[in-house]
């Protein structure tokens, strides 16, 4: 079922956290601070949104990288409702994609709530302030973390965050 974010409020501090990764780290907002901008995005491995952009997504935040733009990709959906987002799942996606950039697990759901993500793929963009200046698709998302915002970016659009009951 496709569902759509709100829209955004800018300027909206970015939510702290520490999460484990498929690297068999944990990655911290904070980790990012020498990055000038941070992009956090929330996906899983089955949603069809996902592995339609998946391989511009990596594209994206390689090329983002290069910027000094900092990257994690969150993944928060209720894994015993959904196994194919389990996290052995999650290194075998991440493998297969050749994710660059951290890939964590939100297994509380605490921090897609903090952030108040609703759909996978969901992209939020924050500024060197660590405030929100954006929050929508992954297409408008490049141009707005490279310094010049959309004309008008699009509200993300994907399947719903499988919250645990």
């Amino acid at each position: 079922m496709a569902i759509e974010t709100p829209p955004p409020t800018l300027g909206t501090p970015c939510p702290d956290f520490r999460l484990p990764a498929v690297d068999g780290k944990s990655y911290a907002r904070d980790d990012f601070a020498a990055s000038p901008v941070l992009v956090v995005m929330f996906i899983c491995n089955h949603c069809p949104y996902v592995k339609a952009v998946v391989t511009k997504i990596v594209r994206d935040m390689n090329d983002l990288a290069r910027h000094g733009v900092g990257a994690i990709a969150i993944m928060s959906n209720d894994v015993e409702a959904y196994p194919d987002d389990s996290f052995a799942n999650m290194k075998t996606f991440a493998a297969q994609n050749r994710f660059t950039f951290p890939y964590v697990v939100d297994e509380t759901q605490s921090v897609a709530r903090a952030y108040d993500a609703v759909c996978t793929p969901d992209f939020f963009g924050f500024g060197n302030d660590l405030e929100l200046q954006y929050h929508g698709r992954l297409d408008e998302l490049f141009q707005a973390m490279t310094g010049s915002p959309p004309q008008k970016a699009m509200n993300s659009i994907g399947c719903s965050i499988k919250w645990k009951k």
